[in-house]
């Protein structure tokens, strides 16, 4: 495989981009930015002197840059089935995930969640005053058997996971790390606002 990613500070990072990207009415992860192709090039481009591997969890490759997918294992797609995939599929104990419509979330925050982090979590997810992040922080491997066993069910919740799993919540005052780009006027904001970056 070719890595996108050849120096590091951390291990490995997935981008998540497997998502319908309904409200958007267009694929979020494909959407220019930056003077990048598509959002999901430019999170995987960010990251590359940050992580050691680099990898992109969605339905297919889709994407018009050189990156390795790891692909859903089933027809459904969910934050809860890319994560089982990813486990199902690196042989690692840890690996840092990102929603690809998250394009302010910096290096200092994947800092200091892996800094706060302990060792006996399953999960470190970021938070702030406007909630969880759940497609912001460390999964460990000791999720799979409970996330398989939602799957089993039909249960695709990521929040149902987070309850029953060691789940730490990092916090930070600043809330705009975690703009998520849902909505044709979440991305023509986030256009202006990367304008002054």
């Amino acid at each position: 495989m070719n890595k996108c990613l050849k120096t590091s500070t951390f291990s490995t990072i997935v981008i998540m981009a497997g998502g319908k990207s309904s409200r958007m009415q267009r694929d979020k992860a494909l959407l220019p930015f930056k003077g990048y192709s598509s959002l999901a090039e430019y999170q995987c481009e960010r990251y590359k002197d940050d992580f050691l591997e680099v990898y992109i969890s969605a339905k297919n490759n889709k994407f018009d840059f050189d990156v390795d997918i790891i692909e859903d294992f089933c027809v459904d797609s969910s934050p809860l089935v890319g994560i089982v995939s990813i486990f199902e599929t690196l042989n690692v104990d840890e690996v840092f995930i990102l929603s690809v419509d998250s394009p302010f979330v910096d290096k200092e925050v994947v800092e200091k969640i892996y800094r706060e982090a302990k060792n006996d979590s399953d999960v470190v997810i970021a938070y702030s005053f406007n909630g969880l992040e759940p497609l912001c922080g460390i999964y460990r491997k000791s999720v799979l058997k409970s996330a398989k066993g939602f799957l089993a069910q039909n249960r695709h919740r990521l929040q149902s996971l987070l309850e029953v799993v060691d789940t730490q919540k990092v916090f930070f005052e600043e809330s705009h790390y975690f703009m998520n780009l849902n909505y044709p006027k979440d991305y023509e904001e986030a256009i202006k606002s990367s304008s002054n970056i």
